[in-house]
């Protein structure tokens, strides 16, 4: 697995560039815009923290200047329905510590500015994203430990279709989880329903 690439910048694009190593491989790195656009010219020396992503039909390298926003990108392409062209397209806008301190904030607003995301799309991720973005070691944002994945967003995903507002459910689902984290979906829904219900009467 690919997780660092050093050498010199053959071509460069508009969300990527082509980079040839000592060994004398090149390697194809996919690039959010911000990063690109900040390129040196050809024939410098360039270096990237590198995500590899391996599917049946393609491998593909995303690079990022620091750990951080490798990890930011990590942590977004986790959220359901959410591919590494979006995430790309995220940190094009808004790299780690920016997004990290818009996340610390109350508003999903500002999400809906990246190209493609509409304001429903930005209320879900920020979600997610309020929940996930936990800080470990280093500033770097980790998944919080102890709950799958999958429970937080199938959970919201189910309260959601019962007409809850996502902000209101993911308030309720991260004190739910935060207070037992070995819960499956189904009694994550059922907590927080009746922690819902408590605030309603």
């Amino acid at each position: 697995m690919i997780g660092y690439l050093r050498g010199e910048l053959l071509a460069r694009a508009e969300k990527g560039a082509l980079v040839l190593t000592a060994s004398g491989v090149g390697y194809e790195v996919r690039l959010s815009a911000s990063v690109a656009a900040g390129l040196p010219a050809v024939g410098a020396e360039v270096a990237f923290f590198v995500h590899t992503s391996v599917r049946e039909d393609a491998i593909e390298l995303f690079g990022f200047p620091g750990l951080e926003d490798r990890a930011t990108f990590e942590v977004l392409i986790g959220i359901p329905k959410l591919g590494p062209k979006t995430a790309l397209s995220i940190l094009s806008v808004y790299d780690a510590p920016a997004l990290r301190a818009l996340c610390a904030g109350d508003d999903p607003g500002p999400l809906a500015r990246v190209p493609g995301i509409g304001k429903k799309s930005a209320q879900r991720i920020f979600v997610e994203l309020k929940y996930k973005l936990d800080m470990g070691q280093g500033g770097l944002p980790l998944p919080r430990p102890g709950v799958a994945p999958t429970v937080f967003s199938d959970a919201l995903a189910g309260l959601a279709n019962l007409g809850y507002p996502e902000g209101q459910a993911g308030t309720v689902l991260r004190a739910v989880l935060d207070a037992e984290p070995d819960l499956d979906v189904s009694q994550a829904l059922r907590q927080a329903l009746k922690k819902l219900a408590r605030e309603r009467s």
